[in-house]
């Protein structure tokens, strides 16, 4: 009996850490969206204002591991990355992150990625500013 308590005890203190943990989430004034790509996968594209500049974030969830995409993100039209991304362990996700120029008025942010291997596609717009 004494036993099950422990391990009642232990179980109800693991859970509360659980609720009280802050998760990795977007920082006050950010702008996020999620959708799904042309098949399975789905995408996160979140933006916010950071020192002058615009901290923009890309992501896609595949659960696929291994697999190459081409990924363009672009400002009111102009790009500001184009590269390969390869989608990692454990999640069959993959990331871009950067600092852009914030552009005066309304940026336009475009993320754009394709699966080299389906052709799978994956588009997502958020407006900061």
């Amino acid at each position: 009996m004494k036993r099950n308590r422990g391990i009642l005890a232990v179980v109800m203190a693991t859970l509360l850490v659980g609720a009280f943990a802050a998760p990795a989430a977007a920082k006050s004034g950010d702008v996020v969206r999620t959708g799904s790509c042309s098949s399975s996968a789905v995408w996160k594209l979140k933006g916010g204002a950071r020192d002058g500049g615009i901290e923009v974030e890309f992501q896609v969830d595949t659960t696929r591991i291994g697999r190459t995409w081409r990924v363009k993100l672009s400002d009111n039209g102009t790009t500001v990355f184009s590269g390969w991304r390869k989608t990692q362990a454990p999640s069959g996700s993959f990331t871009v992150r950067r600092i852009i120029a914030n552009q005066p008025g309304t940026d336009r942010i475009v993320a754009y990625a394709r699966s080299v291997a389906t052709g799978q596609t994956c588009s997502a717009v958020i407006r900061i500013g």
